[in-house]
């Protein structure tokens, strides 16, 4: 991450007089960080007009907790998967648990899954079998996914071009310019948030104002990627309303305008209304 953060914290948009909101495509709310004040983070986030969330899992492990995550209150939808930095502690009969839950039903997406370059050491052929096997899993009950790409976009091209997923959110995209369009042409969103928002991030900003804005998600990855003004900090899907104002200001558009059409973008990703939103 870029050390040329902004210490402006960006005002929150009034998203109420517009009765618009904002999905939070990619939310880890099970997180131990959250376990104290959960409910305090949603609470400040739907008050910030971030209404609806995307829960993803990493392992078996969370499968159960992010499904009554996501059942617990209207608004949220979670996605099952087996995240490539935890594929060391998973065994392979992990995939035929991640069948059965994907045949209950009740999830948007395979995810979080994918591949990961920047951890030294990583077994990426254990990485590249399980993205494989999920994406198997993805067509066979005709679901997008949600990619982990982290200095891996080739890699995880190749595969996806091998094995055609139902499209779906590349999560946190940090590609180039080439690499997007594939990741288009394929049927994907690509995720912005937190680091969209450090000046130094040239090449993400950039992405952010120029891509067609119809193939742009926001998203949290709370509590990961804090945004420039709290670098060292914990994320909150709060930020999501802010990361609206920075793409619109990056983009010279109204904040209604990111707001409308990012959202319209996350429910054709995922092929679902995510419909019904609470306060608590």
């Amino acid at each position: 991450m870029s050390e040329s953060a902004s210490t402006v914290v960006p005002a929150l948009p009034d998203l109420a007089s517009s009765s618009l909101s904002l999905i939070d495509s990619h939310i880890h709310l099970d997180a131990s960080e959250f376990d104290a004040d959960r409910d305090a983070v949603i609470k400040r986030a739907m008050d910030a007009g971030v209404t609806r969330f995307v829960i993803p899992a990493v392992g078996v492990f969370n499968f159960e907790l992010v499904r009554k995550l996501a059942s617990d209150l209207p608004g949220r939808v979670c996605a099952l998967g087996i995240h490539p930095l935890f594929v060391d502690a998973a065994k392979e009969s992990d995939i035929g648990i991640l069948r059965e839950q994907l045949a209950r039903g009740g999830v948007c997406a395979v995810g979080e899954i994918g591949l990961d370059g920047f951890i030294e050491g990583a077994d990426h052929v254990r990485q590249e079998w399980f993205f494989v096997e999920q994406l198997k899993l993805a067509r066979e009950f005709n679901l997008p996914v949600i990619l982990h790409v982290r200095r891996a976009q080739d890699r995880v091209l190749k595969y996806l071009r091998r094995h055609r997923a139902g499209g779906g959110i590349a999560h946190a995209f940090n590609g180039s310019l080439q690499q997007a369009q594939i990741f288009i042409d394929l049927g994907f969103k690509l995720g912005f948030g937190g680091a969209m928002t450090y000046s130094g991030s040239t090449r993400i900003r950039e992405l952010a104002a120029h891509l067609p804005l119809e193939c742009l998600v926001l998203e949290s990855d709370a509590p990961d990627i804090p945004p420039g003004w709290l670098p060292q900090g914990r994320n909150e899907p709060e930020n999501v309303a802010r990361f609206a104002a920075v793409l619109a200001e990056l983009r010279g558009v109204d904040v209604e305008t990111i707001a409308r059409q990012t959202t319209a973008n996350v429910q054709a990703a995922l092929g679902m209304a995510l419909k019904g939103t609470s306060r608590l």
